[in-house]
């Protein structure tokens, strides 16, 4: 299978100075999901484009990971040929924190605010997540969750709402949809993909969130 180079060089023709947002990060990974799904990337490919997805600060460094594949460019916000995500993360588009590991960790817990969306991207390494202190400024929220050869791991308090949209192959995603007594808990909606690793989220025991939306 043909190598593509990952190199970050500019593409005259598709605006390469243009500043990428999240939005464009998170459907380049979605193209690269659909490739590896359709048996046109192998894992090593997949790991190593998502991860360059992720660290990726313009349009001329999206655009090379996915010049061989059938979806083309990474496209604008309104862009069609990309499957758009269940509609129950939609909500949280606009502001995303990244999570990183490549032969490392990264983790995030204890008191801390939950953006809208959150990526995590776990190579050789292992993300792990703690919502048990969060505060929660917004009713849902998205992890991405993408491991290869390595885990994400999330922790969970036992009065909010879990939902999964993930996949695994030759990996795990080991995340139990739950639904929370109280109709106007926080959603915690995990998706993303697994491949030689694993994702999961549990319940931690005997942790509850007391204030949902506190800001300090």
């Amino acid at each position: 299978m043909e190598r593509v180079s990952l190199t970050k060089s500019p593409d005259p023709g598709a605006g390469p100075a243009l500043r990428a947002s999240d939005a464009d990060r998170d459907r380049t990974a979605e193209i690269l999901r659909e490739a590896l799904a359709e048996g046109r990337l192998t894992a090593e490919e997949h790991a190593e484009r998502v991860g360059a997805a992720y660290e990726a600060r313009t349009h001329g460094e999206l655009e090379p990971l996915v010049r061989d594949l059938p979806t083309g460019r990474p496209g604008t916000a309104g862009s069609a040929s990309v499957r758009p995500y269940d509609a129950s993360v939609r909500p949280a588009v606009s502001e995303a924190e990244n999570l990183i590991a490549v032969f490392g960790g990264a983790a995030r817990k204890g008191r801390w605010r939950v953006r809208p969306r959150t990526n995590a991207f776990a190579l050789f390494g292992g993300v792990e997540i703690d919502l048990t202190e969060a505060v929660f400024e917004q009713r849902e929220i998205v992890i991405n969750a993408f491991a290869a050869f390595g885990g994400v791991d999330i922790k969970v308090p036992e009065n909010i709402s879990v939902r999964c949209t993930g996949t695994g192959v030759f990996g795990g995603f080991d995340v139990k949809t739950r639904e929370a007594g109280d109709p106007e808990a926080p959603v915690v909606v995990v998706t993303g993909f697994a491949v030689f690793g694993g994702v999961e989220a549990r319940t931690k025991r005997g942790k509850r969130l007391k204030n949902l939306r506190a800001a300090n």
